[in-house]
């Protein structure tokens, strides 16, 4: 089993805690708000066991039905995780509305924001892991996982600030509408986590900064060659695709075009981890007089 996947274990373990803590502290006040937070745990976890299976999935070799591997299943898992967010808000905002319309007073309020508050804590350290964690092994499905639960820690000291207030100015309408800007926030990053996934699954480009980063490998490392042109690049979980058409003059040696190509992989792969290359190689005839000039 390897890194990716105990970090998905863990977010299952992680988040089974965090939803037991948080239930526990809705139980005790009956706060809305509280009940907010323990409905987008739930979904943490659900959502936790759907990376886990999607990262298993992406490990597995490529195959002649997959000759390219399995790597976009971790962009479905984020994009299910970014639906199930939705959700999560609309059921929460429906609960903040009834809530509004009949607001009541919170039992023992500060055991159960103790409670919270631990809870948010626990999150907090493992979404920092998570995050760090899945851009250095180029997880989506472990990137977005720790980004989903940034939100909830930021949404649940918001939660907790506010409801301290509660009790003080004994205005109890203050709990659903917390309530209901913890789902508006919801949506919002629900939203932004589905429109990032999509971009891997219609594959999108690579950054600009990457891109000048291939085009200055390709350049300063093709001598010998005449030029490159119709670079293509595309991102799939942790693997980046990148192809071009190479240039050589017509009298060159298949042994010294393939030379060439070698280099330019090895210089590639320097710049982008996980970097898949494929090289076309024409003769002369075949310039455009465009593209990456070589220096």
């Amino acid at each position: 089993m390897d890194k990716i996947q105990k970090l998905a274990i863990g977010s299952i373990f992680i988040g089974t805690i965090v939803l037991v803590l948080k239930y526990a502290a809705y139980y005790i006040t009956g706060s809305i708000a509280l009940y907010s937070d323990a409905l987008e745990s739930i979904i943490n976890v659900v959502t936790a066991i759907a990376a886990f299976l999607a990262v298993r999935l992406s490990a597995r070799p490529a195959d002649a039905n997959h000759p390219y591997g399995h790597h976009k299943v971790e962009y479905f898992s984020a994009v299910l995780e970014g639906v199930l967010i939705i959700v999560a808000a609309l059921t929460i905002l429906r609960e903040a509305y009834f809530g509004f319309l009949s607001p009541k007073a919170l039992d023992a309020p500060l055991e159960g924001l103790a409670i919270n508050a631990l809870a948010s804590f626990i999150n907090a350290i493992w979404s920092w892991v998570l995050i760090r964690q899945g851009r250095k092994l180029r997880s989506p499905a472990i990137t977005a996982d720790g980004r989903h639960l940034l939100t909830d820690v930021v949404t649940s000291v918001g939660v907790l600030a506010g409801l301290l207030l509660v009790p003080l100015t004994g205005w109890y309408q203050l709990d659903p509408l917390l309530a209901a800007l913890v789902a508006l926030n919801i949506l919002w990053s629900g939203w932004d986590l589905m429109k990032e996934s999509l971009s891997g699954l219609m594959d999108e480009a690579v950054p600009e900064a990457v891109l000048a980063r291939v085009r200055e490998a390709i350049s300063s490392n093709a001598e010998g060659a005449i030029e490159a042109h119709d670079l293509r690049t595309r991102h799939a979980g942790k693997l980046t695709f990148i192809d071009f058409h190479l240039v050589v003059p017509g009298a060159m040696s298949v042994t010294d075009a393939h030379d060439i190509c070698d280099r330019l992989e090895r210089a590639l792969k320097d710049q982008v981890d996980g970097a898949q290359i494929t090289i076309h190689v024409e003769p002369d005839a075949k310039a455009k007089h465009a593209g990456i000039v070589v220096l």
